[in-house]
């Protein structure tokens, strides 16, 4: 009986150790309880307060902290939740403020600062390094300087900072003339900056000290919610899929995480990353230049997988309703932590703008093994790539995604086996779609661009069991075994030397399987493609418009004649080398019978993503 007094007692206290709200204010006190009357100061704090189940509730400020949360949820039902204060701004920031400068000659000031201020972490002698980085010829710091929450332009010399003219492969050429340079020594750090006409212990000038904003540096950290912040200002480093992973925001090689309603911005790299850790490798290629990279990343997922990247252990995240803009490498990345996740509904926009490095891993997504990853109903333009699945992008869906404005490609598919599906998006930049795999599906979208194809034979990646990350062999890329079906083609203002359409996939290396599409202004139908509409003649007069905050898209069409049938997951068949469906992440099959705002399509549906169009002039809110 005494047993089993205590065993209730010890129930008791538990559960009163649980499902506790913990506040923050700017004007707390971290030697408070932590209560509404009596919050916290900083965010760190309660994350040390916090177990399973509690919601922290940060309230109007601007915290200049990196939290580091020293342990996670259980499940869904018992996360440790970080919130916003609801209708509050909540400011999270990578950087501190400097107003201490003395001006020099024109627009350039001066400050000098002891490293010390800087801690244990000095951006400003830490160099961005990892596979796959290109620096153009000079050395680039993680520091940043922003002036009113805009990042100025770091340059190789003072003479450059004295002497600003506009960098010529910037998206922003005005912007590109406000400029800073650093020296360190063993005491001190010294930034040099152009302000132009701006007085810098006026305005708001602040410089990134902090590598990231919400980072766990252990893994185990599951089950954690990170809703409503202004995210921003850190000194990210390049996140290889060869190395560890750390964003302003990142998961750290874990699972279950919500990222949702924040603002995220002015990464020097990258904004979110729900990325690989560091035991498996860590920029292993330039540590050992004597085999391809390609193979030390082949070394590295057999790693991972023997350190248990399983759908179990990794992944699962959620990220919803964020916007994430001016981040120069990605605005989400994430290499083998991104699997079985769900990112939707977020704006990303205006990445990699100043354009001062280059690099293999630069796009607004940039994922690594999406294994039935979705990606949906996102809205992505001006960030140079918009999205790119690279490697294993096996299971997953980009669905209902509006893209445009991208100087490269709206999405690029690198070396995949497949299966993955492609359905009901709107791809409106120049160049579309960038196929360099096999067996993809491409379902009910509207291609304004052109498709590039290519081949890849010196390389062999990986294809996997069905839902797994277990690996069923090895090879290369010799494209095609795609399905095309119910599409619509109409290039805007088509260039003479390009080839728009499906005619390239006649000489694919595999069959592929292709009807029921549209082919307007020049694109060019698939060889042995039966039923269809070609129309080389008729200009449908494509336009994506921003009116506001808003984002419309208009078009004329043409469809006399067309017959479609409704496409299925037995329809599509199997990819080849996996011999895997073209299924939900469940296993259960897909009926493609809802158009980019969900409505029902008929027996004989559309083509392209919009259900009720009508032959002439549409002009339809997409965004």
């Amino acid at each position: 009986m005494k047993r089993i007094n205590i065993l209730i007692l010890l129930l008791v206290v538990g559960g009163l150790a649980y499902g506790r709200e913990y506040h923050v204010s700017v004007k707390g006190n971290d030697a408070n309880q932590g209560t509404e009357i009596a919050p916290f100061r900083s965010i760190g704090r309660a994350a040390l307060a916090a177990y399973p189940g509690d919601v922290i509730t940060v309230h109007a400020g601007t915290y200049r902290e990196w939290v580091n949360p020293p342990r996670g949820g259980t499940c869904d039902e018992k996360r440790i939740i970080y919130r916003a204060a609801p209708g509050e701004r909540v400011e999270i920031k990578g950087s501190e403020i400097v107003n201490t400068w003395t001006k020099e000659d024109g627009g350039v000031w001066k400050v000098i600062l002891p490293n010390s201020f800087f801690g244990d972490y000095n951006p400003y002698s830490d160099l961005i390094y990892g596979d796959w980085f290109y620096g153009k010829n000079r050395k680039h710091h993680t520091g940043e300087v922003f002036l009113n929450n805009k990042s100025l332009y770091e340059k190789e010399s003072l003479d450059k900072v004295r002497n600003p003219e506009i960098y010529p492969e910037s998206k922003d050429p005005e912007g590109s003339k406000y400029t800073w340079y650093c020296e360190t020594n063993a005491e001190n750090t010294t930034i040099w900056a152009n302000f132009h006409q701006h007085n810098p212990n006026r305005e708001l000038v602040e410089i990134s000290v902090r590598r990231t904003c919400f980072y766990p540096e252990k893994q185990g950290i599951n089950y954690l919610t990170i809703d409503g912040f202004h995210i921003s200002e850190a000194a990210s480093q390049w996140a290889a899929p060869t190395a560890e992973q750390i964003g302003m925001v990142a998961t750290h090689w874990n699972k279950g995480w919500i990222i949702e309603n924040n603002v995220i911005s002015n990464a020097k790299c990258s904004g979110i990353t729900l990325g690989k850790e560091r035991a498996t490798g860590h920029n292993v290629w330039l540590n050992d230049m004597s085999i391809d990279g390609s193979l030390h990343y082949i070394e590295v997922t057999f790693r991972t997988i023997r350190n248990g990247w399983n759908k179990e252990n990794i992944g699962s995240h959620i990220v919803r309703n964020n916007e994430i803009f001016a981040c120069e490498q990605t605005g989400m990345c994430g290499s083998m932590g991104a699997a079985f996740s769900i990112v939707e509904n977020n704006y990303i926009h205006d990445i990699w703008v100043k354009r001062q490095f280059d690099g293999a891993e630069i796009a607004g997504i940039k994922f690594h093994a999406a294994i039935d990853t979705q990606i949906r109903n996102n809205r992505i333009c001006r960030t140079g790539r918009g999205m790119w699945l690279d490697w294993m992008a096996q299971g997953a869906r980009i669905s209902h995604n509006l893209a445009y404005e991208n100087d490269l490609e709206d999405i690029y598919f690198e070396v995949d086996h497949g299966p993955y599906l492609v359905d009901n998006n709107i791809f409106a930049s120049p160049v579309s779609v960038w196929d360099m795999s096999q067996g993809g599906a491409y379902v009910h979208n509207l291609i304004a661009g052109i498709i590039r194809l290519a081949q890849e034979k010196g390389r062999y990646t990986p294809y996997h069991l069905p839902h797994s990350t277990e690996v069923a062999g090895l090879s290369i890329i010799l494209n095609g075994d795609a399905r095309f079906y119910n599409n619509i083609f109409a290039p805007v203002n088509p260039n003479e030397k390009w080839t728009y359409g499906l005619t390239k996939y006649d000489a694919a290396g595999y069959p592929c399987f292709i009807d029921g599409n549209v082919y307007y202004n020049k694109a060019v139908q698939f060889g042995a493609e039966k039923n269809f509409v070609a129309k080389p003649d008729f200009d449908p007069k494509f336009k994506v418009e921003e009116r506001g905050k808003d984002v419309y898209v208009s078009f004329a069409t043409d469809l006399t004649g067309l017959k479609t049938e409704i496409v299925t997951t037995e329809r599509l068949g199997k990819a080849k080398f996996p011999k895997a469906a073209y299924e939900n992440p469940d296993g259960t099959p897909i009926i493609f019978d809802n158009d980019y705002f969900g409505v029902k399509r008929g027996g004989q549906p559309v083509p392209g993503p919009f259900e009720r169009l009508k032959d002439g002039d549409n002009i339809i809110k997409v965004w």
